[in-house]
This record gives structure tokens, C-alpha cells and sequence, in this order.
């Protein structure tokens, strides 16, 4: 079956930017609907960004880096990634905005870029190594 799919659709790249792409749909969907039935705002993103993020652990861990990886190793880590990516989106928003004046859309785009780049690099060399 996997001959049938276009080479570029087998990439570990693509892969990781659909599944990325699908939490990120997730989160805003969970996040909408659990608001909208009446949880605070707080919570219901709370809520459905933890349920994205397993989401994504488990399609990154099974389908972008090929499922064999510990859980006792690869999910702690993924969960230290997943902090630092928010940290470290928050420092490039901030230095965006306070240092060189990009506008709300621009900010957004260099952080998302700059976030996934540093999440895709740390999840194949820390979170899901190639085992060799």
C-alpha cells in the first residue's frame, strides 16, 4: 500500500506537519466546544489542549517517527518538549513584538515556524531517535 502514496506523503517532514496541523485543529475545535458548553475559558483550554497534545503523542510516536519508542522514555520527553516549545514561543513572540515591531499576524507566523522547526529537530534527535 505505502507504494501507492507519493514519496513526499512517506516523509518523516510531512508527517510530522499534518499531525501538527491536526492537534493544532483539535485543540481549537475542543477548545470552542468545551467553552461553548460552559467550562471557564482557563479550563476548557486546559482541558483540550491535554487531550491534543496526547492526540499527538500518540500520531507523532505511531506514525511519523514508526511506533517504536518506549513510552517510559519518549513520553516524558515529549511532554519536556512540548513545555519548552511554549516557552520558547512565548520568548520569540515577545522579542518579535518588543524588539522588531512585527505586527500580531507576522508574530504568530515566525513563531510558528520558529516552534514547529525546534519541535521537528528535538523530536527526531531526542523524542524518537533513529534506532540504530
Amino acid at each position: 500500500m505505502s507504494e501507492a502514496l507519493p514519496t513526499f506523503v512517506q516523509t518523516r517532514l510531512f508527517r510530522f506537519l499534518t499531525v501538527g496541523v491536526g492537534a493544532a485543529l483539535l485543540f481549537f475545535v475542543l477548545s470552542w466546544l468545551l467553552v461553548s458548553l460552559g467550562l471557564s475559558p482557563f479550563i476548557g483550554s486546559v482541558v483540550a489542549y491535554a487531550i491534543a497534545v496526547v492526540v499527538a503523542y500518540s500520531a507523532q510516536r505511531g506514525w511519523t517517527f514508526g511506533g517504536q519508542h518506549d513510552h517510559v522514555s519518549a513520553m516524558p520527553r515529549y511532554l519536556a518538549l512540548q513545555l519548552g516549545c511554549a516557552l520558547f514561543s512565548g520568548l520569540v513572540s515577545h522579542l518579535a513584538v518588543t524588539r522588531f515591531g512585527l505586527s500580531a499576524l507576522a508574530m504568530s507566523a515566525l513563531t510558528t515556524v520558529a516552534a514547529g522547526a525546534v519541535s521537528y529537530v528535538m523530536s527526531l534527535l531526542w523524542v524518537f531517535p533513529t534506532r540504530g
